[in-house]
């Protein structure tokens, strides 16, 4: 039976419907609300810190950006890895990021752009098609391969099967680098008809609920309310939920979000920094460029020792995947000839 999650604690703030009215009320207990200057690009790499280097919404362009990545240790994206959730869009990111052996260790998470990541997207159909109507993507196509192809739950595979890729995809789950634990999430705030809503105050608190206290580097899709989510109109896109669990019980010594293109940048609260990596800008042209930083590497183990420990574990990890996979395969083809089978179960 599995674990039933225990609830924060925390309370949802009674303005938390109406973001701009409530940051106009949570800024006055904000200590701090500085903005922070990037490193520079080609600030030396150190044998005693990890270098993490942080990208997201790419929306699939990221053959003009794979040459302005710089090498690190650790590359983090934070969704929209795609414009509508295309598969091939995925695949090519592979092939421009994920091939890179600059970074031995790359993390990501899906964004309100990677439709066919989430399940519930596809149901009911009123809710894609209005998405695809409004703006102009090829939703159908998208439902069609996951429909016949793969199905939601399966979609992260493409982001390990293809070339030497081995991404490690988070969704409300959490892995640990280089003795560093690292946290992901898709979720927002409902916004227009993309992938990923959820509504604001408890819903989606129960959502960030199931961050680890213990986390060191939190990665979501969308910002928190206050640090780097003013919009275009000057609107607020943040989370208030999603700040209050960051400062009062996860404490993070980073998060990485994008989701809002033009409040790219970083911000501090004197705690945590806030770092929105949105790599397109309003125009979706990938513009904006990586963000690094650098964390102390815990003592114990040299960085070399854990890059020849995860290489172990990937060949472990492929073996495993390909001895199923033909398996899977098989169960979907009966599940689709029976009928039962259903792309967006979760």
């Amino acid at each position: 039976m599995a674990e039933k999650q225990q609830p924060s604690g925390l309370e949802v703030h009674e303005l938390s419907d109406d973001p701009l009215e409530c940051w106009e009320e949570v800024k006055k207990t904000q200590p701090v609300q500085e903005k922070v200057e990037p490193m520079p690009l080609d600030t030396p790499i150190y044998p005693d810190k990890v270098r993490f280097v942080v990208v997201s919404d790419t929306e699939g362009k990221t053959w003009p950006l794979r040459r302005k990545i710089p090498p690190g240790d650790v590359l983090l994206h934070c969704g929209d890895m795609s414009w509508d959730g295309d598969p091939n869009e995925i695949i090519r990111m592979n092939d421009d990021l994920g091939n890179a052996q600059d970074h031995p260790f790359k993390i990501c998470i899906a964004g309100n752009h990677d439709l066919t990541f989430d399940p519930h997207f596809w149901w009911p159909r009123i809710g894609w098609q209005t998405c695809g109507d409004r703006w102009g993507l090829d939703v159908e196509a998208c439902h069609e391969w996951i429909r016949k192809d793969y199905g939601c739950e399966q979609m992260h595979e493409l982001l390990s099967e293809h070339g030497n890729a081995n991404w490690t995809y988070l969704f409300d789950s959490a892995t640990e680098v280089y003795g560093i634990k690292i946290y992901g999430s898709p979720w927002q705030p409902i916004f227009g008809w993309w992938a990923f809503n959820e509504r604001r105050g408890d819903r989606i608190l129960y959502k960030w609920d199931k961050i680890p206290a213990d986390t060191d580097i939190l990665m979501t899709h969308g910002p928190p309310l206050g640090f780097c989510d003013e919009t275009r109109g000057k609107d607020r896109a943040g989370c208030a939920e999603l700040l209050t669990t960051i400062q009062k019980r996860v404490k993070p010594k980073y998060h990485c979000f994008g989701h809002i293109h033009e409040a790219y940048g970083q911000m501090t609260d004197g705690q945590t920094t806030f770092i929105n990596a949105a790599t397109c800008n309003l125009d979706r042209k990938p513009d904006n460029p990586p963000v690094i930083f650098d964390m102390p590497l815990p003592p114990g183990k040299t960085k070399e020792e854990y890059v020849e420990e995860k290489k172990k574990a990937d060949v472990l990890k492929k073996e495993a995947w390909e001895k199923t996979k033909q398996e899977r395969r098989k169960k979907w083809a009966e599940q689709r000839a029976a009928g039962t089978y259903r792309c967006y179960t979760h």
